[in-house]
């Protein structure tokens, strides 16, 4: 069965998308620790990211880059932070949020529901510095 991933890369399931490339894809987040907290997915399922061959992770590292620095330039803030989890989908990703303080990256905390014109506008702001 194709992970939720799977499916907004095969264009199943709307996204908010900003960035791709042949082997990699970046959109928002629509469970948002922060407004223009985003997703960077290789566009094959593998579960767990240290599984991901290491020029393919290096790759993928430096795709995340290329968001975070237009991330950066996008969104207001003092970084944007990474972190990998990997237990709320079966498929490896990388999260960015943009981030002022430490408690920007808690994961327990509720959850931003942003509506759609504000995830659409995010998103094209991110894609105009890419």
């Amino acid at each position: 069965m194709s992970t939720i991933f799977s499916r907004i890369i095969k264009r199943e399931i709307p996204a908010y998308i900003v960035a791709e490339s042949d082997r990699f894809i970046a959109f928002l987040d629509v469970f948002p620790l922060v407004k223009g907290h985003t997703l960077v997915v290789p566009k094959f399922e593998i579960d767990y990211i240290f599984d991901i061959e290491d020029d393919m992770l290096g790759d993928m590292m430096i795709f995340a880059k290329q968001v975070a620095k237009a991330m950066g330039q996008a969104i207001p803030c003092t970084k944007v932070g990474v972190t990998v989890i990997g237990l709320e989908v079966p498929h490896a990703h990388i999260h960015l949020v943009p981030i002022d303080k430490l408690s920007d990256m808690d994961f327990t905390k509720p959850k931003l529901q942003l509506d759609n014109v504000v995830m659409d506008s995010t998103a094209t702001l991110i894609r105009s510095f890419l």
